[in-house]
């Protein structure tokens, strides 16, 4: 039944367990471990847990159950892991599947720690990563191997904000037979058709729109129940990396509203952008829901609209990115994303702060550059706030 309701529906009601009680909002089962009614079932729960079954609140847990299959059904995948924060969640995607010798291609536009895993803890134990320009499919054909295992990508990346032609390199992907994996934070759940598009596996940083609101970290893995159950879940449960219970609560509430919240950021972040196209204190300004943006078609046919984030490349380099910062008085100085509240970010000396003058040049990471996650204030506040900031340069 729950596969025929509405998005909003299912945001609301997917997955959800009553207890004895018969609770309206969802319990927090704050246990790390099970009572058996007998060392047989014990045994017997060892040997094959059932769906509703669970042994240890590493393994799974009531609560973050009903957090797994919430997100599974508003996905369309058929089933999900959740993890204690994003990075968990995608260094157990690419983790669990890789070992010494295979070979991964991946984006070169990715978050800072992203392209820390890869270069730098995958390589470490024996895989070999090509990055290529993900926006050049040529680039991507020529990467592939017979051993290429896996390929990974931002369907829209940090910060620069490049959208990926996904269904064209899933299908060169497959024709490897390589597992396409996809960080979906900046497309965010609610605008997301990854697995339709061609995505094997789908992470999401649970601590930006899933929360949205600043309170918990977290992450999940989606994919396959074949994956998530064979691959994905005997990884995170020997590393140790699951999410809480409290935490899993947390992201329930959270997706009661996402779907509110992201498509009144979405359209705040179309109305700012147009609000700065063309404002000769800025180099450029970067969203794929302006016609401008280089892949904007591509953006408009595998999203419903541009994402709740834009990037300003201001004139002046730091010094100005600088001064536009700290006249801000709406908007806050952080380095989170998909929040309530609008924050405004430095990629050069925070999140990128360790690639190299040269990596964030080929990346298009100017000095100048700051990337503003649009939050749920008055659009006419949010855009007098900007332009005030941008008059104290």
């Amino acid at each position: 039944m729950a596969k025929d309701w509405k998005k909003r529906t299912k945001l609301v009601h997917a997955g959800s367990r009553r207890s004895q009680y018969g609770e309206v909002s969802e319990a927090i089962f704050l246990t790390q471990g099970f009572v058996y009614d007998s060392a047989e079932q014990a045994a017997g729960r060892f040997e094959q847990a059932g769906d509703d079954e669970f042994i240890y609140a590493r393994y799974g847990n009531p609560t973050v159950r009903m957090f797994e299959e919430r997100i599974a059904a508003l996905e369309g995948a058929e089933d999900a892991f959740a993890t204690a924060s994003g990075m968990a969640a995608v260094n157990a995607a690419l983790s669990s599947l890789l070992k010494a010798g295979d070979h991964v291609v991946s984006a070169r536009a990715l978050f800072g720690s992203c392209l820390y895993i890869l270069e730098e803890v995958l390589t470490r134990f024996g895989v070999d990563v090509t990055f290529v320009d993900g926006t050049d499919l040529d680039q991507w054909r020529a990467a592939m191997r017979p051993d290429t295992k896996a390929v990974f990508l931002e369907s829209m990346s940090n910060p620069t904000l490049e959208v990926i032609d996904l269904p064209s390199v899933a299908k060169i992907a497959h024709e490897v037979g390589a597992t396409v994996v996809v960080d979906n934070v900046f497309t965010t759940p609610v605008f997301s058709r990854a697995l339709e598009l061609g995505a094997d596996v789908v992470v999401y940083s649970a601590t930006k729109h899933i929360d949205g609101q600043g309170r918990a970290l977290g992450g999940v893995v989606l994919g396959t129940r074949d994956y998530v159950r064979k691959t994905l879940e005997p990884y995170i449960k020997h590393t140790g990396g699951a999410m809480s219970p409290f935490t899993a609560w947390v992201m329930l509430k959270g997706l009661e509203t996402i779907d509110l919240r992201v498509h009144a950021q979405a359209d705040s972040a179309l109305a700012l952008a147009r609000a700065l196209e063309g404002d000769n204190r800025l180099e450029r300004v970067i969203f794929p829901g302006l016609p401008a943006h280089p892949q904007h078609e591509v953006a408009m046919a595998q999203l419903e609209k541009g994402g709740t984030v834009i990037s300003l490349d201001l004139k002046g380099g730091q010094e100005a990115a600088f001064r536009f910062l700290n006249a801000l008085r709406i908007v806050v100085i952080s380095n989170n994303l998909g929040d309530a509240k609008s924050i405004v970010t430095h990629p050069t000396t925070t999140t990128h702060q360790r690639l190299t003058d040269e990596q964030r040049e080929v990346l298009g990471i100017s000095p100048g550059l700051v990337r503003i996650s649009v939050g749920l204030e008055d659009i006419d506040d949010l855009t007098a706030d900007i332009f005030q900031a941008l008059d104290a340069i």
